[in-house]
């Protein structure tokens, strides 16, 4: 979006230095287009959101969603010792969806196998959620300035208001 706002000249004003580059398409010369954009900007007038497009789950997304924490036991991992559980596995229906993973240590994820996190004994301990675009901007990015930040933090959901700091 502010790809499209910096293209037509609807940007009014800018904050931060260009930080974020966006490459085009190589012409037939062998020149690439570069755009380079501000951290923040602002635009003239209502801007139309576009539907959002929920990108696929990845681990490392999943896994930050979820704070690095076993959402059966409560341990703090690193990356290399979690896993993915479906909370509906998949031999019964359960699909790689943001609403059905939950991020799990090796253990717990053997323990629970197949079954239903009632079946298992083992309650989840956070409500598994989709993120909203500020929720995913936060959780993709590492390199976010404080300003950025705040304002990313002020579009999050009470689902990721517990997140203690992304950066």
């Amino acid at each position: 979006m502010a790809a499209t706002l910096w293209v037509k000249g609807q940007v009014l004003w800018v904050l931060g230095e260009s930080s974020f580059e966006i490459r085009g398409g190589i012409n037939r010369l062998g020149d690439r287009s570069v755009l380079r954009l501000p951290p923040i900007l602002a635009s003239a007038g209502v801007v139309r959101r576009q539907q959002l497009i929920v990108p696929l789950v990845s681990n490392r997304l999943l896994f930050r969603r979820d704070h690095n924490l076993c959402l059966y036991c409560g341990a703090k991992f690193p990356d290399a010792a979690l896993t993915r559980d479906h909370v509906v596995a998949r031999c019964r229906g359960g699909r790689d969806t943001w609403t059905n993973l939950v991020t799990a240590c090796r253990r717990c994820n053997q323990r629970k196998g197949a079954r239903s996190p009632e079946e298992a004994g083992m309650p989840l301990l956070a409500v598994p959620f989709v993120p909203n675009q500020m929720e995913l901007l936060a959780l993709s990015n590492r390199h976010i300035l404080a300003d950025q930040m705040a304002h990313l933090e002020s579009g999050f959901s009470s689902n990721m208001k517990r997140l203690p700091s992304l950066n």
